[in-house]
């Protein structure tokens, strides 16, 4: 098996789509758990908190059983409007974001609710919206909340494996991120790509720490 630069290039890709849809849906989620009281509130906290819980080969398993081709959700689409998400790019994807929204949800939650509710209620006496209150108001007070947010989905996704095995499959050349041709590596007893391949891991760890202590809220 040949150490190549294919699986960090795919686990930089992986890790790039996810944390768009983390930032996307988390700070929603985030903004729900922290500024309403709709209903489900609770239900939709416990959905979230889930995969820090639960075992990621179980949640994978779970999410192949849903989303493959006969998979009891795409299973209510017509055959041919039936995305092929399983072992494929989409796949590593969803593995990625549902590792990591979690880390990014809860991170900007705890961040807008250390948000003096004095300055949002200024904002409305002045006219703006909830919308416009949440975007120029309480993002850029909780800006630490986010960037501990994106460096926390983000190393958790470089390091995904349970979910990755389940949705990927493993395929050499296709699916197989960092992490998974570490694993490979060892199994096939080429310890030099294995050791180059951690090394890679392990400086894009320390990254994330120096960016967390740097402009995070850790």
């Amino acid at each position: 098996m040949e150490c190549g630069s294919g699986s960090v290039l795919l686990t930089v890709k992986v890790v790039a789509w996810s944390l768009l849809l983390q930032l996307t849906l988390g700070c929603l989620i985030a903004w729900i758990l922290a500024r309403t009281h709709l209903p489900g509130r609770d239900i939709l906290d416990v959905i979230v908190t889930l995969p820090l819980i639960f075992p990621p080969i179980v949640l994978g398993y779970a999410l192949l059983l849903a989303l493959g081709h006969h998979g009891w959700l795409t299973g209510l689409l017509p055959e041919a409007w039936r995305p092929s998400i399983v072992f494929s790019l989409p796949g590593l994807v969803i593995a990625s974001f549902v590792a990591g929204l979690p880390l990014m949800a809860k991170s900007v939650q705890a961040a807008l609710l250390e948000v003096d509710a004095n300055l949002r209620e200024a904002s409305a006496t002045m006219g703006l919206s909830r919308g416009a209150t949440f975007f120029r108001v309480d993002m850029p007070l909780a800006k630490r909340g986010l960037v501990t947010g994106i460096v926390l989905s983000g190393g958790r996704g470089m390091g995904e494996v349970g979910m990755s095995i389940m949705l990927g499959g493993n395929i050499s050349g296709r699916t197989e991120t960092v992490s998974l041709a570490i694993y490979n590596h060892v199994l096939d007893g080429e310890f030099q790509c294995a050791n180059e391949l951690t090394l890679i891991l392990a400086g894009a760890a320390c990254l994330c720490f120096f960016l967390l202590k740097r402009y995070g809220s850790i």
